[in-house]
């Protein structure tokens, strides 16, 4: 099981990753985007910190919601809706849930992918954060699939996350600022599909250490 801790701490493990990835994450939006991916997640992971120790709980997916509303209403550019989207739609998908099944995690996690495909019309290929998020869905069902533990599933989620990360380097961007530069956005690593893979990799470090 995944539990309403396992998942304030998965929150808080990332939005402390965010601090140590800030310039990274916000050089990496300097040659495609505009220079401030890094900034903007920071800014909006210490708003949701600020808000999960006034959380009732323990409400898996009011927790997941919360963390989303306040992404949007703190982090400007795409990053704001776009994982805010992620975390209300798994958190509408869980309401109630005091732990979830790692059934119930996919499930959510499906959820939440779904709405960044709707508001964010980027399909596989576009070099966006979806790159790195269906792979590491594929990943999570292939590991249920085979019957693997929490920690286990959750890491291979995150390595499936990393592969597609990775191999958003050669594309052309179609979505977003980096599409106006045309075949000039090949060759760079998208930084939402980055800090996509930070967030499950984070999931990942949570199950492994629990």
């Amino acid at each position: 099981m995944i539990s309403y801790d396992d998942i304030l701490a998965w929150v808080r493990r990332f939005a402390a990753v965010v601090v140590e990835n800030k310039s990274y994450l916000t050089d990496l939006d300097s040659a495609i985007g505009d220079a401030d991916h890094g900034i903007n997640m920071d800014r909006g992971f210490k708003a949701v910190v600020g808000k999960l120790d006034g959380l009732a709980g323990p409400d898996v997916g009011a927790a997941l919601k919360t963390v989303g509303t306040t992404l949007v209403s703190t982090v400007g550019g795409a990053s704001g809706p776009l994982y805010g989207m992620f975390f209300m739609q798994m958190g509408g998908a869980v309401l109630g849930k005091e732990a979830l099944t790692l059934e119930e995690f996919a499930t959510a996690f499906e959820a939440g992918l779904g709405g960044v495909l709707r508001i964010g019309k980027a399909e596989p290929g576009d070099k966006t954060m979806v790159d790195a998020l269906i792979p590491a869905r594929d990943a999570l069902r292939a590991a249920i699939a085979d019957g693997a533990s929490v920690s286990d599933a959750v890491a291979r989620m995150a390595r499936g996350a990393e592969e597609g990360m990775l191999a958003t380097v050669p594309l052309v961007a179609r979505k977003g600022r980096a599409s106006y530069l045309g075949e000039r956005s090949a060759g760079h690593q998208d930084p939402g599909a980055t800090s996509t893979h930070l967030l499950l990799r984070s999931a990942a470090e949570v199950c492994a250490g629990r």
